[in-house]
């Protein structure tokens, strides 16, 4: 178990680390893309507005959820894995 724990505690560090990188990146993707969708369609308003709407909506899309699958694929397998290895 405490081999199991000191595997863990750095697993866990590491996909904080991508999970950080990956949500600002896409993050910094989705105002690029809005702030692109702003000047192609000539929108009338200020532009800063539309571009934190566009980010409120993105904060709560499927997109930003699928994130999430950074901690869950590899937590899963590593418990498959330890079911199988003492449970088989």
């Amino acid at each position: 178990m405490i081999a199991f724990l000191k595997m863990l505690i750095p697993l866990l560090i590491l996909l904080s680390i991508v999970y950080i990188v990956a949500s600002l990146r896409g993050r910094a993707r989705a105002k690029a893309r809005l702030k692109e969708d702003w000047d192609e369609a000539g929108h009338s308003g200020d532009r800063e507005d539309f571009v934190d709407d566009g980010l409120d909506a993105y904060s709560s899309s499927f997109r930003r959820r699928v994130l999430l699958a950074i901690y869950i694929v590899p937590l899963l397998l590593i418990g498959l894995m330890v079911y199988l290895a003492n449970y088989s």
